[in-house]
C-alpha cells in the first residue's frame, strides 16, 4: 500500500524531534527539583525530613540557575531548527486563536501545531523561567540590592512560585487526558488522524516526507 493510500490511523507525523523532547524532559526535571525543594523553603517544618537545610538550598539554587540552559541549548546550533520553528509558531497568533481564547474554547478553530492554550502555557513557562531566575538571583545575592528591590523580588518570586505549581499540575492533568499528545513527547510522533482532528492547519503544512507508515 502506498503512502497516500494508507489509512490515516496507520500514518505517523513527527511532532517533536529528539532535541525538543530532551529539552522538555530536562526542563521538567529542573522544575520538579525546584518545586520539591521549594516546599521546605516556604514551610520550615519540612526542613530535615529528607535532606538537611543547606543541601536543599543548594539544590534549589543550582536548579534555578540551570533552568534556562535546556531551552537555550535546544535553540542554538543546527540541531535547534525544529525548536526555533516551534518558538515562531508559539509567538504567532491568528484572530481565530484570540477569539477561541476569549470564548474559552467554545468557538470553532482550525488549530496550528499548538492550540492557543498550549501556546499560552509555553509563553508562561518562558516568562516564569526569566522572572524566577532574576528574582531568585536577587534573593540569593541580596546584599548588592536595596531593600525595596529585595522586598519586590520576594513578592514576585512567591507569586510566580505558586502560579508555577498550579500550571504544572494543570499541565500534567491535561497531558494525562490527551494520550496521543502525551505519547508525542515520549516517542515524538502522533497519528495523522489525531493531527487532522486537533491540528488541522499544521498537518496541511507538513511535507509528505515527515510521514511514515
Amino acid at each position: 500500500m502506498s503512502l497516500t493510500q494508507a489509512p490515516a490511523k496507520s500514518l505517523r507525523v513527527l511532532r517533536f524531534d529528539r532535541v525538543q523532547r530532551g529539552a522538555h524532559w530536562a526542563n521538567a526535571l529542573l522544575f520538579f527539583s525546584l518545586m520539591f525543594t521549594a516546599i521546605p523553603l516556604y514551610f520550615g517544618s519540612f526542613f530535615g525530613v529528607v535532606f538537611p537545610r543547606h543541601l536543599i538550598e543548594m539544590i534549589h539554587l543550582w536548579s534555578g540557575l540551570a533552568l534556562p540552559l535546556p531551552i537555550i541549548i535546544s535553540l542554538i546550533g543546527p540541531w535547534g531548527r525544529a525548536m526555533r520553528h516551534d518558538v515562531r509558531r508559539i509567538n504567532y497568533w491568528t484572530r481565530e486563536e484570540i477569539h477561541w481564547m476569549r470564548t474559552l474554547g467554545k468557538s470553532t478553530l482550525e488549530a496550528d501545531k499548538f492550540n492557543p492554550g498550549q501556546k499560552l502555557n509555553a509563553i508562561f513557562v518562558g516568562v516564569s523561567i526569566l522572572v524566577m531566575l532574576v528574582t531568585g538571583a536577587m534573593l540569593q545575592w541580596f546584599r548588592i540590592f536595596p531593600v525595596p528591590w529585595r522586598s519586590g523580588a520576594t513578592f514576585v518570586h512567591d507569586v510566580f512560585a505558586w502560579a508555577v505549581f498550579f500550571v504544572v499540575i494543570g499541565h500534567i492533568v491535561m497531558a494525562l487526558t490527551h494520550r496521543d499528545a502525551l505519547r508525542s513527547i515520549f516517542k515524538g510522533w502522533v497519528s495523522r488522524s489525531w493531527a487532522e482532528r486537533y491540528a488541522a492547519r499544521w498537518i496541511q503544512e507538513e511535507p509528505s516526507g515527515e510521514l511514515k507508515h
